[in-house]
């Protein structure tokens, strides 16, 4: 049997570092593999990515469209099927979907779709509800609830998710 002091990487999986400017008995010195003169050969010899020779840069030529809101609050969708998990004992608020591993925490801002159906009369709090969604939870004999929301979850930055 091997012991883990035996184990070595396979032949050839390890390479020597290529070492520049050692010297010419190293293969890679007097130019150390920078060519002769030229920009390229030049310390800090290089330019910005995107650069096209002078040239207007396509991120510079295309044009810009729309406005984008960096304040937008994107809710964290749930629908209804993903809630049959829980009983109608207590309420379903977003600690409780943090607690079960549908939203990665209780300070996001939670909306409730309708796809799926309700068995148990769940009275779910949420901070926005689909029409269906407020139909199919008030038809198996549930309430939805609207709560505000707060400042952590308007700060969110990750985008919406559909869970």
């Amino acid at each position: 049997m091997i012991r883990l002091d035996q184990l070595r990487p396979a032949p050839g999986a390890r390479k020597k570092e290529k070492r520049i400017g050692r010297g010419i008995g190293s293969g890679h010195g007097k130019t150390s593999t920078k060519g002769h003169k030229g920009q390229a050969a030049r310390s800090g010899g290089t330019k910005a990515p995107g650069f096209e020779g002078g040239q207007s840069p396509l991120i510079r030529r295309v044009p810009k469209r729309g406005f984008v809101n960096i304040f937008r609050v994107e809710p964290v969708v749930l629908n209804l099927e993903r809630l049959a998990r829980f009983d109608a004992a207590e309420a379903v608020t977003p600690e409780r979907l943090c607690a079960a591993g549908l939203i990665k925490s209780a300070s996001l801002s939670v909306k409730i779709l309708g796809q799926g159906t309700l068995s148990a009369p769940l009275t779910i709090q949420a901070h926005a509800f689909s029409q269906s969604a407020k139909e199919k939870i008030e038809a198996a004999g549930g309430r939805a609830v609207v709560i505000e929301a707060t400042r952590a979850s308007a700060a969110r930055a990750d985008g919406s998710r559909r869970v």
